[in-house]
């Protein structure tokens, strides 16, 4: 709330931030929130493994996710098996980048994973990151 000093009749030109800035915290603890789960929004049961490597999923990656079904998810977007490579190799060029990150269900037949990976390797897509979960059991 602003409140004028002065005798001066007229209107306060002083804008009050205050509002304003509560709401953009509130903006970003949603959106802080928010950004993690954003690649949970394709429901697999991924293969549990101990810690190799620390990968965080972002935006800025390629992301191919296969469904308990066979459905394939490059982002959130689904393509057909046969749209891939040319989506993938798309997906390196808008990043800048040369890794696919592969996530598949863990029910899912090995031989399907197997193929796709061989399919992506005759198209040129050579650098593929399997994603699991983290577990501390000794499995």
């Amino acid at each position: 709330m602003a409140f004028k000093l002065d005798n001066k009749k007229g209107p306060i030109s002083d804008i009050n931030v205050t509002p304003l800035v509560d709401v953009m915290l509130v903006l970003l603890v949603i959106f802080m929130i928010s950004a993690p789960l954003m690649f949970s929004g394709i429901k697999l049961d991924l293969p549990k493994t101990k810690k190799v490597n620390n990968i965080k999923l972002t935006q800025k990656q390629v992301i191919l996710s296969i469904s308990k079904a066979g459905e394939f998810f490059v982002g959130d977007e689904r393509f057909l098996k046969e749209e891939l490579p040319e989506v993938i190799l798309g997906g390196f060029k808008q990043y800048k980048t040369d890794v696919l990150y592969l996530r598949a269900d863990y029910s899912l037949d090995y031989g399907v994973v197997a193929k796709l990976i061989s399919q992506l390797k005759k198209e040129g897509i050579a650098k593929i990151a399997l994603v699991t979960e983290i577990t501390n059991k000794d499995d």
